[in-house]
């Protein structure tokens, strides 16, 4: 049993590591954290995504990008360009000023919402690098399968815990996002940090380092 302690603990903290750089999917997790609307259900679509891209990165199917070359190219250019219109929505969202529906908590319907999380999270090729690549291959250090199984499991335990633990947290920050001021900073930064992480997804794919 203690052979598979250290496992599990390094799968725990490599999936948090990996996982805790702001990025588009976890500032749409604090966004409907904080509107409080549909967070169990997008926390849980969100880490048993993550779940499912482990266990196959740990079950060696990793290969999918060699067979396929052209994947990485085809879902950064996806993913960029989501990324370049959902940040220009957050930007018209701030200049507009209008948060009444906000700040009274109210928010997207749950299928609208899981569609903008699987685009997030499905489209993005750093997932796929994160999971399929680089657990993957930090799995095949461990000498079993026993091994390699705890090593996943503490990974999927991690993003389970960050997801739940962002999308519940950010509710502590409610007072301060009683204001319309609160919430269109919020979108700024929101709409900054997407059109950064497109911008990292074009340069990848014009210096050649994707696709």
């Amino acid at each position: 049993m203690n052979l598979l302690v250290t496992p599990a603990i390094t799968g725990f903290a490599t999936g948090f590591s990996l996982i805790l750089a702001i990025g588009a999917q976890n500032a749409f997790v604090l966004r409907q954290g904080l509107l409080r609307q549909h967070v169990f259900w997008l926390c849980l679509f969100c880490a048993t995504s993550d779940a499912l891209l482990i266990a196959a990165g740990v079950l060696g199917f990793g290969a999918l990008v060699e067979a396929w070359p052209r994947l990485p190219l085809i879902m950064a250019l996806a993913g960029a360009g989501f990324l370049l219109v959902y940040g220009a929505m957050r930007f018209l969202a701030a200049l507009k000023g209008d948060y009444a529906m906000e700040i009274a908590g109210k928010s997207r319907s749950l299928g609208a919402v899981i569609a903008i999380a699987a685009a997030f999270t499905w489209a993005n090729p750093h997932v796929y690098l994160d999971t399929l690549g680089l657990i993957g291959a930090i799995s095949t250090s461990f000498g079993d399968w026993a091994q390699r199984i705890a090593f996943g499991t503490g990974a999927v335990t991690s993003s389970f815990v960050f997801f739940f633990s962002l999308g519940y947290g950010a509710r502590l920050l409610a007072p301060i996002m009683q204001k319309p001021g609160a919430w269109r900073v919020l979108d700024v930064v929101i709409g900054l940090t997407m059109w950064a992480i497109a911008a990292g997804l074009i340069k990848g794919v014009v210096s050649g380092s994707i696709g």
